[in-house]
């Protein structure tokens, strides 16, 4: 049985990696070297001081020593950290376009490591409940990814809650090298904006906001008995109510507005992507736009 469950493990495995790694390669290498890189420059030599070269990057150690000008030679920083937060709580468990929350981030994710390593960038994972589950520190190579993959697809979260200022909290102690950093998740969540502020203080971060269609707006199928998939909490809804389903729509809206203005206010690239849409065009168009 324990051998079975693994071979199925392995295929789904190989399954993201063919579709994403794909993806990755012909779409998002170009992009995403683009947007990312060429944000901190690396000391590389020192050289004799030419006309026309600016005084300030002047190596007074050197000069003292040569007893002629030399002046410090920089490039563009080639190896950057990609670190992403991931949201396992059990709202991810939802989908009703034909995918899970849980798959759509699983795939985003993919997309984004494969996108990374191409460039020789290290990648590492946060996965996050109401506590962290898991940090896979940052790595490089396929062998490193596919292990992130498949720590996605057999996650099983002790906790099913969401807190997502104590994810934050962790990433900003546990990684101390300036990163780029990916939090995605469907943000039922309030209150973590300081947490936010912190963390991009810090590092360069990203927000990947995932949502199904069917929690911002009902259809009209009557009596609909509802699970909190995080509070384990039932009750009953009357869909039939068009004042309610307007009420329970507007309220959505605004929780996601107030989520999209925190990242806003704070300078921080945010996208929006639903189950079962292609997520290659938001993803290209987040990336476009830095």
């Amino acid at each position: 049985m324990a051998d079975r469950q693994t071979q199925e493990l392995l295929k789904k495995v190989r399954q993201i990696e063919i579709k994403t790694r794909g993806i990755s390669k012909h779409i998002f290498a170009g992009e995403y070297h683009s947007a990312f890189k060429g944000r901190g420059m690396a000391f590389s030599e020192v050289r004799e001081y030419q006309y026309g070269d600016d005084v300030r990057t002047i190596d007074w150690n050197v000069t003292a020593r040569y007893d002629k000008p030399y002046i410090k030679v920089f490039e563009e920083e080639r190896e950057l950290t990609v670190i992403i937060l991931i949201d396992t709580s059990a709202s991810q468990h939802f989908g009703t376009d034909g995918m899970l929350k849980k798959d759509l981030i699983t795939e985003l994710s993919a997309v984004i490591s494969f996108s990374a390593i191409q460039n020789n960038d290290k990648v590492g994972v946060i996965f996050f409940s109401n506590q962290v589950e898991k940090f896979i520190p940052p790595g490089k190579g396929k062998i490193h990814i596919l292990k992130i993959i498949r720590e996605l697809l057999d996650c099983k979260p002790k906790n099913r809650g969401t807190n997502i200022s104590e994810a934050l909290r962790y990433f900003t102690n546990a990684v101390k090298k300036r990163s780029t950093a990916f939090i995605i998740s469907d943000f039922f969540d309030n209150d973590f904006e300081k947490a936010l502020q912190i963390a991009h203080h810090k590092h360069d971060l990203i927000a990947l906001h995932i949502y199904d269609e069917r929690e911002y707006r009902l259809p009209n199928i009557g009596l609909l008995k509802i699970k909190d998939a995080e509070t384990g909490e039932e009750f009953w809804l009357d869909t039939s109510d068009k004042n309610f389903r307007s009420k329970f729509e507007t309220d959505r809206k605004n929780h996601y507005l107030k989520i999209k203005s925190v990242f806003d206010k704070n300078g921080i690239d945010n996208e929006r992507i639903k189950t079962g849409e292609d997520y290659i065009k938001p993803l290209l168009k987040l990336f476009k736009k830095r």
